[in-house]
């Protein structure tokens, strides 16, 4: 019963006052299972990506923390091919650091954080991790490439590309598309 309320509190906070770039909602009339929408951030290669997370709320919730993962394939060091984050709040102490006091919006807040500020000194994936450390412009364009090809609706890259179009294209002071006159 208790749990009940508590996600009843938790998700009218991401209908009232849900923080930017994220929502999260019941599937069906569960309260247990929830997904959940993060936004990627400006300046990160996530931008405007939409990324899907899966949440399982446990039996002992608040007292044990959920277990989320994504949905989305994401190239990231601290997300897994299977989408499981390694996250030091999504586990318990000693080795983690969940506290009842944490709720779902904070925990999606800081999952948000990771993803624009990679930890590669605890990575899941190495072989990201070093890119990531070793050769970031490499990183950069992998990321961006799953993003594009994972999360982002086909109609939002055509738009994208399309405005990156006309953006040369007006820049261009002959114009990419000018006809040259015949003598």
């Amino acid at each position: 019963m208790q749990r009940a309320a508590r996600m009843k509190r938790e998700l009218e906070m991401f209908v009232n006052r849900p923080p930017h770039g994220i929502s999260c909602w019941p599937i069906g009339d569960s309260l247990e299972t929830l997904e959940a929408q993060i936004i990627g951030g400006e300046h990160t290669p996530y931008a405007k990506g939409m990324f899907k997370l899966s949440i399982n709320v446990p039996e002992r919730y608040p007292f044990e923390p959920p277990k989320i993962q994504f949905t989305t394939p994401i190239y990231h060091p601290n997300i897994d091919t299977a989408g499981r984050i390694c996250l030091d709040i999504l586990k318990m102490p000693p080795k983690g650091a969940w506290k009842p006091s944490l709720n779902l919006s904070t925990v999606l807040t800081s999952i948000q954080l990771l993803m624009a500020e990679p930890n590669p000194d605890d990575p899941l994936m190495a072989e990201i991790s070093e890119e990531f450390k070793y050769n970031r412009q490499l990183f950069i364009e992998n990321a961006q490439s799953w993003t594009r090809k994972h999360a982002m609706p086909a109609e939002q890259i055509a738009a994208r590309s399309t405005g990156e179009h006309q953006k040369r294209q007006s820049t261009d002071p002959i114009g990419s598309e000018s006809k040259v006159q015949k003598v």
